[in-house]
């Protein structure tokens, strides 16, 4: 059993890299991707505690990807040594959350909740703040009664303090995982949206653009959902991979690491037949 898509308190989860790899060690998993959003600060943490369990590590991100009316994130896979495209890439991204974040502070301020943005970050120490520290901030200081709520009221696509997010540009974030030594995967190909007459055509020029993988079994999507989508992966010449994006039980409670959809465990040969292999080849050729 293994997991291709975690995420630790280095982004927006629950456990520290350290204790993430310590508890899918205590569940049985071999092998490990550390994927938190925008940021590779978890990676070295999560490393060192895989090699004392014996785990195979495989450092990651999760990059939010530039385009409208959807949620696209590209998984950078097995990266060998961030490169100076890489970062340049997630400190766009920080500086534009950074932007997103003094929108939410100023609103929040004009309902009254007199906080800074600083406060805030000084009870999520390490981690890069987002939409669900807020709302855990908001529950913890019992403006709302539970994290759901604030983004009900709040966080949500159209509510008040809502702000689309400014992603990176395709191209520069498959460039820069390559020249980090990794491969290029969507990550949950759903939450793009597009009707099944549409998502071959976008799966294809993504194709020519570079990017290598689709990550077809995700918690996210019905179980019919994921095997069509390895079923296209197969037919444009995809790998394959699998993921719990977990990010802790207080976060999410029905996802756990090691399962993805339909609560299937994930098979080691996501990462021995598909992964593996995959990062031989691009790191050869």
């Amino acid at each position: 059993m293994i997991d291709l898509h975690t995420h630790t308190t280095a982004s927006d989860g629950q456990y520290t890299p350290s204790e993430l790899v310590n508890k899918v060690a205590d569940k049985g998993l071999s092998v490990l991707a550390i994927t938190d959003h925008d940021t590779i600060d978890g990676i070295e943490e999560g490393a060192r505690e895989a090699k004392k369990r014996g785990i195979t590590f495989v450092p990651g991100i999760e990059l939010n990807i530039q385009r409208p009316g959807c949620e696209f994130h590209l998984l950078g896979l097995g990266l060998n040594k961030p490169s100076k495209s890489l970062n340049e890439v997630i400190q766009y991204l920080i500086n534009s959350r950074k932007e997103r974040n003094d929108f939410v502070i100023e609103q929040m301020n004009k309902e009254g909740i007199e906080v800074t943005l600083e406060e805030i970050q000084s009870e999520f120490p390490g981690q890069v703040l987002g939409r669900p520290h807020f709302a855990a901030w908001l529950e913890a200081h019992k403006i709302v009664k539970h994290r759901q709520q604030a983004f009900d009221k709040y966080l949500a696509r159209g509510r008040p303090w809502y702000v689309e997010r400014t992603g990176a540009n395709l191209d520069e974030a498959i460039q820069a995982i390559f020249d980090s030594g990794g491969v290029p995967v969507v990550a949950h190909p759903m939450s793009l949206y597009l009707s099944w007459s549409k998502i071959e055509p976008v799966m294809e020029d993504f194709k020519q653009r570079g990017i290598v993988g689709l990550e077809c079994f995700h918690p996210g999507a019905r179980v019919t959902e994921c095997l069509r989508l390895e079923e296209l992966a197969r037919k444009l010449g995809f790998i394959v991979t699998a993921g719990s994006d977990f990010h802790g039980e207080k976060v999410r409670a029905d996802r756990k690491p090691g399962h993805t959809c339909g609560g299937k465990k994930i098979e080691d040969k996501y990462w021995f037949e598909e992964l593996q292999p995959a990062l031989e080849k691009y790191r050869n050729s």
